[in-house]
């Protein structure tokens, strides 16, 4: 795919982007984060040249990586892998626009004890299994708004934004609706949450329509390397 190719298949998405939000508001705002996990920093520089600015990365270390090797360009970095305790302090290090993936009470705690050591704060969503999964990680609806409003209250260098949830693993689009329904409903509740981060390449139309501010996009922004 040459490069004029590359952008109209971008404007194509781009397309089906605008008539989804369009579909709830005039007024609806989306954001495209393009996951970059399974190409090289190339791949990232072709789609910063004809427009995008954030990207996300579910390996701290791919993070550290792609960062360093683009450092010329301003790019907005966003964490989207589940994280493990012992990696905290190294994505500390690379101090990422948005946490995507904060999917416990436990991990808030021991992330707000690196943060507070280190007189640093971050940017984060609460993960929601909203699917019911147990592939998942993410903490269960019903549990959502307490867990938030905890956070909320005993982490004050975490800075909520709003939640992010993936879609159910299924063909049915009934069950993939009703499961971003589901996050959507939480994230009307929480106070002062203006990011509700849901949908990928296969569901984003349908994430939108239910009310999606962020999609995260990765092989339908990639086609050559998917």
């Amino acid at each position: 795919m040459d490069t004029l190719e590359y952008k109209r298949h971008i404007d194509a998405v781009i397309e089906k982007i605008e008539k989804a939000r369009l579909h709830v508001s005039g007024h609806h705002i989306v954001k495209i984060v393009a996951v970059s996990k399974y190409v090289g920093a190339e791949a990232v520089r072709a789609l910063y040249e004809i427009g995008q600015r954030a990207f996300g990365e579910n390996r701290v270390q791919d993070l550290r990586d792609k960062s360093a090797a683009l450092a010329e360009l301003p790019l907005e970095w966003h964490f989207i892998g589940s994280l493990q305790k012992n990696k905290i302090n190294n994505l500390l290090e690379l101090d990422p626009f948005l946490m995507h993936s904060l999917d416990s009470l436990e991990l808030a705690h021991a992330l707000e004890e690196r943060l507070e050591r280190q007189n640093k704060s971050m940017d984060a969503l609460l993960q929601i299994n909203s699917a019911y999964e147990d592939s998942k990680s993410g903490v269960l609806p019903e549990a959502a708004l307490e867990t938030y409003a905890q956070i909320a209250q005993l982490c004050p260098h975490i800075r909520l934004k709003g939640v992010m949830s993936i879609g159910a693993h299924v063909d049915e689009p009934g069950v993939i609706q009703k499961s971003f329904e589901t996050t959507h409903r939480i994230f009307e509740k929480l106070p002062h949450a203006s990011i509700c981060s849901m949908g990928m390449s296969g569901d984003y139309e349908l994430a939108i329509r239910c009310g999606a501010t962020m999609v995260r996009l990765g092989s339908v922004l990639f086609p050559a390397q998917s």
